[in-house]
C-alpha cells in the first residue's frame, strides 16, 4: 500500500476504496472467504508471491510478465529450475543463456517472451488482467486458469485549475500555440527514451511549435548516461509530487507512451492521461489493441518506429486541433468504459462467485 511508490500501490489502495462499499475488505488479513493479490514485476511483491501460492485465491496480474521479478528474487540454480518449470527440459540451456545475459533483461526481448507464469497461475482460482496481451500470456501456461480481463480503472487525479497550468507554461517559455509532447513515469528502456529523443531532434529541426517535457527519474544510470546527449532543448522535471506530476501531465497537450517489448501491462498514466483528455501515443502491441482508433494514436514497434513517431509530433504540432478532438474523444472513452465504479462492481461479482 502506499506510500510505496509504485502504480501497483495507488491502484491497490483506490481498489480498496472502491470493494468497501459492497463488502467487507481487510488489508492483508490471516483468514478471509477469498483473498485478493496484486502482483507486479517487483521485489516489492516478493512476500505477496509467496502468500499467494501458500493461500490460493484471485490474482491481479498487473504485469503479465514475471521474468524479471524472478530474476531479483531467485538464485542462479532456483532460477533455473523454475524456468525449467514453465517451459520443460529442454530449455534448461536458454534459461543458463539468459541467467548470464542477464544484465540486458531490461531491453532484450528474450526476457519478455517468457512470462513465467505457470506456478501462479495454476494453483490461482482466477486470474484478473487487463487487456487481451496479459489474457493470452496466462493462458499460454495453464490452459485451465480462469482468465477474467476487466477494464483498467481510472481514478481522476486532481489537477492544478487552468490558470496554474497557463502560468507554469509561461515560465517554461512556452508560447501560446506551443503543442507540449510529455513522456511521464518511472524513465526505463522500455520507454522508448532512446528512440522518442531522436525523434525529437528531427521535430525540432522541423521548425514546429513544439516542446517536450520528460517527467520522471531515470531507473538506471546508464540509460541517463546514454540519453544524456539528447536532452538538449528538453524540459526535465525530476522528484515530483503526485500534485506536480499530474500538474504537468494537465499542462501537456501530447502524452507520449511508448512499450516496446511489452510486459502485459497497461499503462495507468497513459489510461489516466486520456481520462484528462490528451491524445496518447501509444506503442502498437496487444496491450493497446482494445483501445479505440479514434481516441489514441498508435506507433508501430520496429524499424519505421522513429520516423513515425516523427510524423506524427510534426502532424499534431502543426495541426493541434486534431490533438484536442483526439483527447475529447479519449476523455468519454475512459468515462463510459474505465469508471472505477463499474470495474469495482466486476471485481465484487467474481470475489462472491468464489465464495
Amino acid at each position: 500500500m502506499p506510500p510505496a511508490p509504485t502504480g501497483v500501490a495507488d491502484y491497490a489502495f483506490r481498489l480498496l476504496q472502491e470493494l468497501r462499499r459492497f463488502g467487507a475488505v481487510e488489508v492483508n488479513a490471516s483468514r478471509a472467504d477469498v483473498f485478493l493479490y496484486h502482483l507486479g514485476n517487483n521485489q516489492l511483491h516478493r512476500e505477496i508471491y509467496r502468500r499467494a501460492l501458500e493461500r490460493p485465491g484471485v490474482v491481479v496480474l498487473h504485469d503479465a510478465v514475471l521474468h524479471h521479478f524472478f530474476l531479483g528474487a531467485l538464485d542462479r540454480q532456483r532460477y533455473i529450475e523454475e524456468f525449467v518449470y514453465n517451459y520443460g527440459e529442454w530449455a534448461r540451456g536458454l534459461a543458463e543463456r539468459l541467467w548470464e545475459d542477464r544484465a540486458r533483461s531490461a531491453q532484450d526481448p528474450r526476457y519478455f517472451r517468457y512470462p513465467m507464469l505457470r506456478r501462479i497461475t495454476e494453483v490461482s482460482r482466477a486470474v484478473v488482467v487487463h487487456n487481451p496481451a496479459a489474457a493470452r500470456m496466462v493462458r499460454e501456461h495453464c490452459a485451465a486458469a480462469r482468465v477474467v480481463e476487466v477494464p483498467f480503472p481510472v481514478w481522476r487525479p486532481a489537477v492544478a485549475p487552468e490558470c496554474e497550468l497557463v502560468r507554469w507554461r509561461k515560465q517554461a517559455g512556452l508560447g501560446l500555440r506551443t503543442v507540449l509532447f510529455g513522456v511521464f513515469g518511472h524513465l526505463r528502456e522500455s520507454k522508448r527514451l532512446g528512440t522518442v529523443l531522436r525523434a525529437w531532434c528531427e521535430v525540432q529541426r522541423a521548425r514546429v511549435p513544439a516542446a517536450l517535457v520528460l517527467a520522471g527519474d531515470f531507473q538506471s544510470e546508464e540509460l541517463e548516461r546514454a540519453v544524456a546527449p539528447l536532452l538538449e532543448g528538453v524540459i526535465r522535471a525530476e522528484r515530483l509530487s503526485d500534485a506536480e506530476f499530474w500538474k504537468l501531465v494537465a499542462a501537456c497537450d501530447v502524452v507520449v507512451n511508448l512499450r516496446y517489448p511489452a510486459a502485459g501491462e497497461t499503462s495507468g498514466v497513459g489510461m489516466t492521461a486520456m481520462g484528462l483528455g490528451k491524445a496518447v501515443l501509444f506503442s502498437a502491441t496487444e496491450e493497446t489493441s482494445m483501445l479505440p482508433p479514434d481516441a489514441c494514436l498508435r506507433i508501430e514497434p520496429g524499424i519505421g518506429e522513429r520516423a513515425s513517431l516523427v510524423e506524427h509530433m510534426i502532424w499534431l504540432a502543426t495541426f493541434p486541433g486534431h490533438a484536442r478532438e483526439i483527447g475529447r474523444r479519449a476523455a468519454v472513452w475512459v468515462r463510459e468504459h474505465h469508471a472505477p465504479e463499474v470495474v469495482a462492481e466486476r471485481y465484487w461479482e467474481l470475489l462472491r462467485a468464489l465464495i
